[in-house]
């Protein structure tokens, strides 16, 4: 259920085991590289990560070499970009991660062209999921209905063995399972209001480009505003700008520009003033982190998994969405290639959302320290404390110590666990050593390498 990064991966992973994969989707997918209705956030920026870029890799030999023969930029970290982050400006040291910043509409495009190119796996577009056939002890296929506008619509069933719920954020999974006699999943919930808008723009100056592509600043307790500016497959650049509930920013022409007065430097302000606008701006609100606990005791039928944004869903400005469905395909793909273990439906299932426990550990724990954060995992425990007093420390000298940098980057791209914080040379730097003093104002150019 779902044909976008998380519905088409986990398609072409389950290709290798199964006669026929069937893909249903809402949309119709669109001819080339365009955004659609079924992807809200689509217009808004998209980086995929280094984890991500290593798991899509991994299932798709040879993608990352599409992805930059199309063009998407590649952007070292943080050697190419401006950052800003806990009230310091990062040192520009030789990049030791890369982020691709293209739009989500050219990466999912290539994505669906390779696996849709595999006899095994069709597709049914326009159409709707409205059931789940089965009972309380296993699913046997879903309901469908044509998108005709009519909810009285004809129904008819599609009988599977399995069923994969990749249809996002909005799922009605939980409903739906009730209906046939099993039981919803608990949800942990961290909502902070957080709400961003996001304008296509062409700079007129040499501010973004060169040695310079990129720039953000991420929010934090202290500085609730955010904002930055990513370059897409076509030279121009993706504008956003995010603030909390109750100060929304705008998507009215001038107001969106003058909102960048609340970051924490003119620097976009002042880009702004002089660049093209090429788009309208577009807001989106739906934001919360939401965690469905399949894995945890209750009536769970058989045949049945979630994955992507129906599983877990994070704050999107965290970037995480996109490389997590890809590391929740590969570990769908171990799961059942595993010799050693029968793949049921739980073990399956908990291997999902293990996938996805880092972007949440990240993304929940740096939210439920918002102002105004609610929902039903805010509040943390003894341990959280504990280890929100060290990760304050890592981040006041992420910006400034390439050694503490590089693993902290290393954590946030998911390419490293978050052991890696606590290796004895970041364990010291943390510890035992003062911050090492950044740049007063953004660096205009990457520092050289040390001989």
């Amino acid at each position: 259920m779902g044909g976008s990064l998380a519905g088409l991966l986990a398609a072409h992973v389950l290709a290798g085991h199964a006669d026929r994969v069937t893909v249903v989707e809402r949309d119709r997918f669109p001819s080339g590289t365009k955004s659609r209705p079924g992807v809200p956030q689509g217009r808004h920026p998209h980086v995929l990560l280094q984890g991500g870029q290593v798991a899509l890799e991994s299932l798709l030999p040879g993608f990352l070499a599409e992805l930059a023969a199309a063009g998407a930029p590649r952007v070292g970290m943080p050697s190419d970009m401006v950052l800003w982050q806990t009230g310091r400006w990062y040192r520009r040291v030789p990049a030791t991660t890369h982020i691709y910043t293209g739009s989500r509409a050219q990466l999912e495009e290539l994505v669906r062209r390779r696996v849709l190119a595999d006899p095994v796996i069709s597709v049914v577009e326009g159409t709707d999921v409205v059931g789940l056939l089965g009972d309380a002890s296993r699913v046997r296929g879903v309901l469908l209905r044509e998108r005709s506008g009519d909810a009285r619509g004809e129904r008819r069933a599609l009988e599977a063995d399995l069923v994969v719920d990749a249809s996002g954020r909005g799922t009605k999974a939980s409903q739906w399972l009730m209906t046939i006699g099993a039981e919803a999943p608990h949800e942990e919930t961290i909502d902070t209001g957080l709400a961003y808008a996001s304008r296509v723009y062409r700079g007129r100056s040499g501010v973004l480009d060169g040695d310079t592509v990129a720039y953000y600043a991420y929010p934090d307790p202290d500085q609730v505003h955010a904002g930055g500016a990513l370059p897409l497959e076509d030279g121009s650049h993706l504008v956003i700008v995010s603030g909390l509930r109750g100060d929304e920013p705008p998507t009215d022409d001038e107001e969106f520009v003058t909102y960048t007065k609340r970051l924490p430097h003119p620097l976009l302000h002042r880009w702004l003033e002089e660049a093209e606008p090429l788009s309208p701006a577009f807001g989106y609100r739906q934001t919360a982190n939401v965690r469905r606990r399949y894995d945890l005791p209750g009536r769970r039928p058989a045949g049945f998994l979630a994955t992507g944004d129906a599983l877990c869903t994070f704050n999107p400005i965290y970037g995480q969405g996109m490389a997590v469905a890809a590391m929740s395909a590969v570990a769908l793909r171990d799961a059942l290639s595993d010799r050693r273990r029968t793949p049921t439906t739980r073990r399956v299932q908990r291997a999902l959302l293990a996938a996805s426990r880092q972007a949440w550990d990240i993304s929940a724990g740096a939210d439920r320290k918002m102002p105004g954060a609610v929902g039903t995992a805010v509040v943390g425990g003894s341990a959280d404390r504990v280890a929100d007093w060290y990760l304050r420390r890592v981040q006041e000298r992420a910006t400034g110590d390439p050694v503490v940098g590089r693993a902290f980057r290393s954590v946030l791209t998911l390419s490293a666990p978050v052991t890696s914080l606590f290796a004895p040379p970041v364990a010291r730097a943390v510890l035992f050593r003062p911050p090492v003093p950044t740049p007063a104002e953004p660096p205009a150019a990457p520092e050289e390498p040390a001989a």
